[in-house]
């Protein structure tokens, strides 16, 4: 994986611009410690980090091919999985290759079929290409959203980088936000609204989208959909292509000059993940995989079953890496550390975000990064399966996004003079109307099997991205890559059109993903009822975001005071867990959450020297 920047201005000589874009690239150095590269012409700027996984002596980026007086450049971030059967292709059309990195394939794909090329790639990925005969550029992003590209436009300039830090650092790029941007931070946030990019004039290209820019100005195009359509496999014909389809993901995921590890804790998704990968490791003799799970100081003392946590993780991961035989570290997160962590999490992201959910990733990566560069993980599952609780009957009936509760009270504490335009609740519903109006229907349907393809959609749309963002930046702050076999668009778009009832067969959350696998695994992990990524629940992380809070709160400098309603924030001080007893976000985000999350936002106001323009 790497860290892409560039400039494209059509009345200023670039080649005069160096440092700026030097400046750009050294915001992303986490995301490629190993190597950097810039390309310059009159119009355009590329700038590049990377993380050698693949080719090391032959990826180097940006990467230039010449096709008689032609010149073409590729600054990348991503793998592609199906470089092989690219490269044979291109081969008999003539193509003849330098190294062995996916780089040069996907520039020669470009070369041979231009911005169509995209639609051949399975990978993930966020890429530009400068055709510099045509004076134009592409950008694109993968189907699912898994690696990021912003990009800034104003009057004849366009700026992109992987993260919102390297637009911030041009001279012409100020850190403002304006009443749309505060509602995606207070109101939506950790979830974004699909492209935006929360400051002004900043946005991010969404999944599945490609956008072309020449002197006429900007064409985006959705090149991926979701096609509804009847699903005709029957039980185990739909089991074993499932299983197919994931195998192969999870082998073509696993190619890397790199070591490689996956993130195990002990559920199905990882489990599973774990137990391809381990086959497929010792069958091609290449010993023990190595695996990771996380967990906090004394959680074994303090752990709280709930609706969303019903069990610890230990157990459960020593019981699937014995029975696997791989090589298992288990990293111990102290509450200081988690604490501490929380300002590092903003900078990662460049937003506040999950709170400690992030913070604990960021200090779960630098550990893996010790031992791995690449990771496999079990993220988009339950998206894509319908594993989360409120994919059941009675969630069905709310007509707003199902991980969003305690609206009320997150309204309750902004000032009420911050949104003039329109009402809180009512920007949320909007993004959520907008949402639904997008939905692919099937004809036929019955209106509770329409209301669970809404659902879905809702899902990978909003939640997914959401987790797929946090992983990115949280395992690319420290040079790791992490991969996500269940975001393969293959798999999802078979999966997509499964009726209901056969995903939940046996009538079992995931039954049709459990019975694919039922050989690979013990039953009680097959079984093992669904359990998230886990939190602590030691209270001595919620006395030090109590004390971190009152602090910021008492002091009048804190640029925090000109958003917040501080009778309201108070009164979370005081009882945290009975204004937010439930989570506000998602499956873990409470009281000691929300305290946090106002720590992380008061640290991104202070950091990022945030203007507000209302």
């Amino acid at each position: 994986m790497c860290g892409i920047t560039g400039w494209l201005d059509w009345e200023n000589d670039l080649t005069r611009r160096e440092a700026v874009i030097k400046k750009m690239m050294g915001t992303l150095q986490p995301r490629g410690p190993d190597d950097s590269g810039t390309w310059f012409s009159q119009r355009l700027a590329f700038g590049h980090r990377r993380l050698s996984v693949v080719d090391p002596a032959g990826g180097a980026q940006p990467m230039v091919r010449h096709r008689g007086d032609n010149t073409y450049v590729i600054c990348y971030n991503g793998e592609l999985y199906n470089t092989p059967e690219l490269r044979t292709v291109l081969e008999k059309r003539g193509y003849h290759f330098q190294g062995h990195s996916d780089t040069e394939v996907l520039l020669c794909s470009y070369m041979q079929w231009g911005p169509q090329c995209i639609e051949r790639l399975n990978g993930i990925f966020a890429v530009a290409i400068w055709d510099e005969a045509e004076q134009t550029l592409l950008l694109a992003r993968d189907r699912l959203g898994v690696k990021p590209l912003f990009y800034y436009t104003q009057h004849n300039m366009l700026v992109f980088g992987s993260e919102i830090k390297a637009l911030l650092v041009h001279p012409d790029i100020k850190a403002t936000i304006g009443e749309e941007g505060l509602a995606e931070v207070l109101l939506m946030a950790p979830a974004r609204t699909p492209g935006h990019g929360v400051f002004e004039g900043i946005r991010e290209v969404c999944p599945g989208y490609l956008l072309i820019i020449n002197r006429q100005g900007i064409r985006s195009k959705k090149y991926w959909y979701l096609q509804s359509k009847p699903h005709l496999d029957d039980l185990e014909t739909t089991a074993t292509k499932l299983r197919t389809l994931l195998s192969d993901a999870v082998e073509r995921q696993l190619v890397s000059d790199v070591p490689v590890c996956t993130l195990l804790s002990g559920g199905l998704d990882s489990s599973i993940l774990t137990a391809l990968a381990a086959n497929s490791y010792f069958e091609r003799g290449l010993g023990p995989l190595h695996t990771y799970s996380v967990e906090y100081e004394d959680n074994d003392r303090y752990f709280q079953t709930s609706l969303f946590q019903p069990n610890r993780d230990d157990p459960w991961v020593k019981r699937v890496s014995d029975q696997l035989r791989t090589c298992h570290h288990s990293v111990i997160i102290t509450i200081q550390e988690l604490v501490s962590a929380l300002a590092n999490a903003v900078m990662a992201r460049d937003l506040p975000g999950q709170a400690d959910i992030d913070s604990s990733l960021y200090l779960f990566c630098c550990e893996i990064k010790k031992g791995a560069t690449v990771a496999l993980s079990g993220e988009c599952a339950d998206e894509i399966f319908g594993g989360y609780p409120w994919f059941n009957d009675s969630e069905l009936q709310r007509e707003m996004f199902p991980w969003v509760r305690h609206l009320d009270q997150r309204v309750s504490l902004w000032k009420n003079s911050l949104f003039k335009s329109f009402k809180p609740q009512e920007y949320i519903r909007q993004r959520y109307a907008q949402t639904i109006a997008e939905v692919p229907r099937l004809d036929g349907e019955s209106p509770l099997e329409a209301r669970r393809r809404e659902m879905f959609y809702l899902n990978m749309n909003w939640f997914m991205t959401s987790l797929l963002d946090r992983k990115d930046r949280m395992s690319m702050a420290t040079g790791l890559e992490v991969r996500v076999p269940y975001a393969d668009h293959l798999l999802v778009e078979y999966i997509w059109n499964i009726p209901w009832e056969m995903k939940m067969h046996g009538g079992i959350p995931k039954g049709i993903l459990r019975y694919s696998m039922k050989d690979i695994l013990p039953g009680d992990v097959l079984y093992r009822a669904k359990s998230p990524y886990p939190k602590t629940h030691h209270p001595d992380y919620t006395r030090a975001v109590q004390t971190w809070l009152t602090d910021i709160l008492t002091n009048p400098a804190s640029p925090i005071h000109s958003v917040i309603n501080k009778s309201a924030v108070r009164k979370i001080l005081a009882s945290p867990g009975d204004v937010f007893d439930k989570p506000f976000f998602g499956q873990l985000m409470q009281g000691p959450q929300m305290m946090a999350y106002l720590i992380q936002l008061n640290t991104w106001l202070e950091k990022y020297k945030v203007q507000i323009k209302c």
